[in-house]
């Protein structure tokens, strides 16, 4: 099941695609990474689809990511039980903390956070953006506003606050509970929704305790006003460019996807690339060549992922949708300018033994012309340093930790393949290059290059660059 391409593909589970035959099928099609929405289902239904994808693990013996997306705070206006009202541009409404029944003149907001976060000036965007309020005066428990942008409104609608960092923690009550059944579950991704600064991320790492690695979703400017603190804390990061682009005008976007993956790839944390890819597909057989573009885009800066939504979570053509979107990928990589493109710059390496042997790695492998890089790893470190490289042959890492495996899913170039611990660096170079071999990396008689820690075994100790010909 070797993907012959190096960015991968993360898609989401759902009712379109529950079952074991559409797992399958997904797979196949060339899903590495599978996303759990805990925003929609139940304990229950995560679970089931979670057996499903380890039973199609173990039949392949190919490692398989599986990521939990926590939900995170949902801001909300309170119910209007006149039915829906609306809101002229110019008008006045009134936000208030007292529960009674929304009208045309007011609305409950039962947040006390943004009350306590906004002044008069600030904007509030309601239903994702179809709604602009102005804040004119405010108080702890009120916010006497000015109608910016008019339409309707009905109940429970969200409230973006574009400019405001609020005092709310990134994890509910309800995440709090859906991050302990993920863990127990066996999560290897954990996502976190409404980051706006690097404390969120430390909390939820305290709450994870090493089980799963923690990727932010980067949906709010507050986060993006301290992207590299956050990325530096993180082990991957999420365009969520949906919710990124309610608060922030579409034209900033772009620029900002961007300079979110270069940052990443700067610091060798994977990228995700995210929100509204194929999003024609959820109700097409085939996506509009704007979308197409897209993805190619995000191909060309170099993510290491990207992903679908409601395309493979509730739409109609979800097997199709990572069909194409492999066959976009694809195409990219095989184009001369890209292979230009993400050469063209390469990430200073820090001053350790480590970064110097992967980069070394990188250069004797283009030079003599090596079928790949096999890196033999044991917490990711060195893997995800070669991924960082970007080089022109792909990389096959050794792991004797599953958990690991299953992680580096997610890497760009990475083919991730578990293996009993070996004491002997002689018996691992053995091992790689059967592997190597086996997963049609090469032929017999090829060029290898191989990295590992001597010591074995021993975390974050890269000292080690070896060439070999796979016998």
């Amino acid at each position: 099941m070797r993907r012959y391409r190096c960015t991968k593909i993360v898609a989401t589970l759902g009712p379109a695609s529950s079952t074991e035959e559409s797992i399958r099928a997904l797979f196949e099609a060339g899903v590495d990474v599978f996303r759990f929405n805990f925003s929609h289902g139940t304990h229950a239904d995560h679970q089931a689809r979670f057996d499903i994808v380890r039973g199609l693990e173990a039949e392949t013996g190919r490692p398989i990511s599986v990521m939990a997306d926590l939900q995170g705070p949902k801001l909300r206006v309170g119910t209007f039980p006149g039915g829906p009202i609306r809101l002229e541009t110019g008008a006045r409404f009134r936000l208030e903390l007292k529960q009674a029944p929304g009208t045309a003149e007011r609305a409950t907001l039962p947040h006390p956070e943004i009350f306590a976060a906004i002044g008069p000036g600030t904007d509030l965007l309601l239903d994702d953006g179809k709604v602009r309020l102005r804040v004119v005066k405010c108080g702890k428990d009120f916010a006497d506003t000015e109608v910016i942008t008019g339409g309707p409104l009905s109940d429970r609608k969200g409230v973006n606050v574009p400019n405001a960092v609020l005092p709310l923690s990134a994890l509910t009550d309800k995440d709090r509970k859906d991050l302990r059944f993920a863990l127990d579950m066996g999560a290897d991704w954990i996502a976190l929704s409404f980051v706006q600064r690097p404390e969120d991320v430390a909390e939820a790492r305290r709450l994870i305790a090493g089980r799963a690695a923690v990727l932010v979703k980067l949906e709010k400017p507050a986060g993006i006003d301290q992207l590299d603190a956050i990325v530096e804390i993180s082990d991957a990061v999420m365009v969520a460019r949906g919710d990124l682009g309610v608060e922030l005008p579409p034209e900033r976007v772009p620029p900002l996807q961007k300079r979110i993956v270069r940052t990443c790839r700067a610091m060798g944390k994977p990228v995700i690339v995210a929100t509204q890819m194929l999003d024609s597909m959820v109700a097409a057989p085939a996506p509009t060549r704007a979308e197409a573009s897209d993805v190619a885009t995000a191909v060309y800066d170099s993510a290491d992922a990207v992903m679908l939504s409601a395309e493979t979570a509730s739409g109609e053509y979800p097997i199709e949708a990572v069909v194409m979107m492999n066959k976009i990928i694809t195409n990219v990589e095989s184009d001369s300018y890209y292979l230009a493109h993400v050469h063209a710059e390469h990430p200073t390496p820090e001053g350790t033994v480590s970064d110097a042997i992967t980069l070394a790695a990188r250069e004797v492998a283009e030079s003599i012309k090596a079928r790949c890089i096999i890196t033999y790893t044991t917490s990711g470190s060195t893997t995800l340093r070669a991924s960082r490289e970007r080089p022109t042959v792909p990389i096959l890492c050794i792991t004797s930790s599953l958990a690991t495996a299953r992680r580096l899913a997610m890497a760009w170039g990475v083919h991730a393949v578990h293996m009993a611990e070996e004491q002997r660096f002689s018996a691992v170079v053995q091992r790689a290059t059967e592997i190597a071999k086996r997963d049609e990396f090469g032929d017999s008689g090829d060029k290898v290059v191989i990295t590992a820690g001597v010591p074995m075994g021993t975390p974050g100790s890269t000292n080690v660059l070896r060439v070999e010909r796979i016998p």
